[in-house]
């Protein structure tokens, strides 16, 4: 194996781990009321404009039916309205509610919690964290622009800029 299969190899294995830390580390979803699915098409919605399923399914990268079946249950739930489309567009274009956001927030604030808890047991320093967030910034820009979706960071004015080398 070359270097660069056996770095690929440690990165991915690496990003598993976190993957499982993070989740398993952040604690029970104790006092979160939002299934995974609406606290992740909720991040997605609160940050740009309303969305029509197919292209909340384009972002996602997964079937509409399967947008579907989840933009429903958030529907009965109160969590999304369904609205016309603001250009006058055929296609009907969700976005979330003031319950949604809210639970969103409620939901959000447990999870930083845990993220919070993680940073600290890590001793991690003010600057480590900073120079980490700034690479998962410009990691995920990178995958975005590859698959052709963008996800908004706008009003996060707390993240760093992901174009420092």
């Amino acid at each position: 194996m070359s270097e660069q299969e056996h770095r690929l190899s440690d990165l991915e294995r690496e990003l598993t781990l976190l993957s499982r830390h993070f989740i398993a580390a952040r604690g029970p979803r104790i006092g979160q009321s939002l299934e995974r699915s609406a606290y992740v098409l909720l991040t997605r919605l609160e940050v740009g404009d309303p969305l029509t399923l197919k292209e909340l399914a384009h972002t996602f990268q997964v079937d509409v039916s399967t947008i579907n079946r989840q933009v429903s249950a958030m529907l009965r739930n109160g969590l999304v309205e369904r609205i016309p489309d603001p250009e006058g567009g055929m296609a009907r274009k969700f976005r979330p509610t003031a319950l949604g956001l809210e639970r969103l927030e409620a939901d959000r604030a447990i999870s930083r919690a845990g993220t919070t808890r993680l940073i600290e047991a890590s001793g991690w320093t003010g600057g480590r964290t900073e120079q980490f967030l700034t690479l998962l910034v410009e990691f995920n820009q990178s995958i975005e622009q590859l698959e052709g979706l963008t996800w908004s960071r706008a009003g996060r004015a707390d993240t760093p800029s992901a174009t420092a080398d």
